[in-house]
């Protein structure tokens, strides 16, 4: 399974009324939304005293057309269509766009039903909302499937099991220039034997992304680097230099800065990642149990029989790698002495 990631979508300017691109694009995406049309159409409204759940405080009607309500929740899927085009406009022409949103869909529809062409009893109208309905209703059993996988036994099982062994890896903390030749890192070397400013001649020579930060790689495990990379950089000592050192990028010049054991992040700080990895593996595996009784026949005929699995899963949370310096390349020098 793949770790939860800390980690936009270009959007219309701001400006004081809704663009025309903007309703053209709303009533676009209203025809991929049908599930949220379905509510507002003629027919809804003629019904929406008896089926409608009235309006809450927490999920207030902000709106009404032609005698349907628009309520906060309305706003709510709607920005999960459209939020990312509203992403540049300050949060009070959001809501006015998602306000003229879903106004566009329930007039569209609402015409749709006026009309005597029965859109709704179109057969690709209902397969499309056949698979939105079931798509749906994974969700909340997905949800409901991992209600208990949440509790605090699990997450300082989860905690001792995958993140406390971390504490065990060894880290450096290093620096490096990278140049094109080894008569230019070697030359580079000399100077910094000769008391030159690694982070200066970095920042001046090296061709890394890194170089504005003086070449500095910041803490990394073994693994974290490529194998040539690591190999020098872990036989190194707080303060060393190494000789040139060969990868596919070129060549490096590595400054070892400080060397400890991995930190181990406590409980409280990763509780989000690690309650976030509980639900999904829950999931995961609910699905899996399902996959294993049911009957699932391909009638594409595959050139080759895909491998049955569960969705896709996760590794226990782990802290950001650093950037690697290049993939595997020629075995490098020793490190040279530490510059007197």
């Amino acid at each position: 399974m793949t770790a939860p990631q800390f980690s936009s979508a270009p959007g219309p300017q701001p400006g004081a009324c809704r663009p025309r691109w903007t309703t053209l694009a709303m009533l676009s995406v209203a025809l991929l939304v049908l599930p949220l049309a379905a509510g507002c159409s003629k027919e809804a409204s003629s019904e929406k005293q008896d089926s409608a759940p009235a309006a809450s405080a927490g999920d207030p009607t902000v709106a009404r057309v032609n005698g349907v309500d628009i309520r906060e929740s309305d706003l709510a899927m709607a920005e999960q269509d459209i939020g990312q085009n509203l992403q540049n406009a300050p949060p009070e022409t959001q809501r006015e766009q998602l306000i003229a949103y879903v106004t566009d869909i329930i007039l569209v529809s609402q015409a749709a039903d006026a009309s005597n062409k029965k859109l709704s009893e179109d057969p690709d109208f209902k397969h499309h909302l056949a698979f939105i309905r079931s798509k749906m209703l994974m969700g909340l059993q997905l949800r409901d499937q991992a209600k208990g996988a949440v509790t605090e036994e699990a997450e300082h099982k989860l905690y001792e099991d995958a993140v406390k062994p971390m504490g065990a890896e060894e880290e450096v903390h290093a620096r490096h220039i990278l140049v094109e030749s080894e008569d230019e890192a070697k030359a580079i070397v000399d100077q910094l034997k000769g008391g030159a400013d690694f982070a200066a001649l970095a920042k001046e020579k090296s061709k890394d992304p890194g170089a504005a930060d003086g070449g500095d790689l910041g803490y990394f495990t073994k693994d974290q680097m490529v194998p040539e990379f690591s190999e020098v950089a872990f036989k190194m000592y707080p303060g060393q230099l190494s000789n040139p050192v060969k990868t596919q990028f070129g060549w490096h010049i590595i400054k070892v800065e400080d060397k400890r054991m991995r930190p181990v992040p406590e409980l409280a700080t990763i509780k989000e990642q690690i309650d976030a990895y509980l639900v999904r593996r829950a999931q995961s595996e609910y699905v899996g149990k399902l996959r294993q009784t049911a009957k699932i026949e391909r009638l594409d005929a595959p050139v080759a029989p895909p491998r049955m699995s569960a969705p896709p899963s996760m590794s226990a949370p782990q802290a950001p790698a650093p950037q690697a310096p290049g993939p595997q390349a020629p075995a490098p020098e020793a490190p040279a002495p530490a510059p007197k």
